[in-house]
């Protein structure tokens, strides 16, 4: 039996990258799917390809508390409930140094990164709890375990989802909702390709620092997801997920590698 079979899920930032494949994956394991975003053509080009039965396109602004409740709103009127919120939208800026980064930009990327999470963990929980539970899982970084020059908003943000999860798992618990934060390293995604550096491709470079060889796929995050969205993971809630390709297990020296 497909692993979400019967579930309804309602997925952020899921017009492209990450949020598009965790889309795909969870209406290949029976979910029907919420997507919502910004970049609607992209939006319901994805919705189309997985079928009107399974998957509605909701345009999605995450800071925005009303578009939020209407998201919500379109998985309990199109599929009948929520059970799974899975909080991936997210913005990199380029790297700046604090000194050089304005006060409305620092808050711009916690207000995306941040304030959306706790904005849709708050429209999301009471459907999912009337739903009998659920899954809520947000997407941190690796730059929520350790920090990183040029990106304190970035960085910023996505300690406070650790946090935000927790707490969220220990007020949520008793209502048969799980939440737990996922951390990804480098993903093939548009934060890291050629388009958002001026046509630069750091893939190269990134892939070389890793102890893997290589950085992750987006339909690699997917499987983290849909794994920790259905009942295989129903004893993990308050709990980080990290994904990373060993890029938090140390210092990787390619010298130190050899066989």
């Amino acid at each position: 039996m497909p692993r979400l079979e019967g579930k309804v899920a309602l997925i952020s930032g899921a017009a492209r990258g990450q949020g598009a494949a965790e889309a795909r994956l969870l209406v290949a394991e029976g979910a029907r799917v919420v997507l919502g975003d910004v970049l609607d053509d992209d939006g319901a080009a994805v919705a189309a390809e997985l079928g009107d039965d399974q998957a509605v396109y909701e345009h999605l602004d995450v800071t925005s508390e009303t578009d939020w409740e209407a998201a919500v709103q379109a998985a309990a009127s199109r599929f009948g409930a929520l059970h799974i919120l899975v909080s991936n939208a997210g913005i990199s800026p380029r790297p700046k140094p604090i000194t050089r980064t304005s006060p409305d930009e620092y808050r711009r990327v916690i207000e995306v990164n941040q304030v959306a999470a706790f904005l849709g963990i708050r429209a999301a929980a009471p459907v999912i709890a009337d739903a009998g539970g659920g899954s809520i899982v947000l997407t941190s970084s690796v730059n929520g375990m350790v920090g990183a020059g040029g990106i304190a908003g970035y960085t910023s943000s996505k300690f406070a989802l650790r946090g935000l999860a927790k707490t969220a798992a220990l007020e949520l618990g008793r209502y048969q909702i799980r939440v737990n934060s996922i951390h990804p390293g480098p993903i093939d995604t548009v934060m890291v390709q050629p388009e958002s550096w001026g046509g630069f491709d750091m893939r190269p470079a990134l892939a070389a620092s890793m102890p893997l060889g290589r950085i992750g796929r987006p339909e690699e995050v997917a499987e983290l997801v849909c794994y920790l969205a259905s009942d295989a993971s129903a004893y993990c809630t308050g709990s980080e997920f990290v994904i990373d390709g060993g890029f938090l297990a140390g210092p990787f020296n390619a010298l130190g590698a050899d066989a």
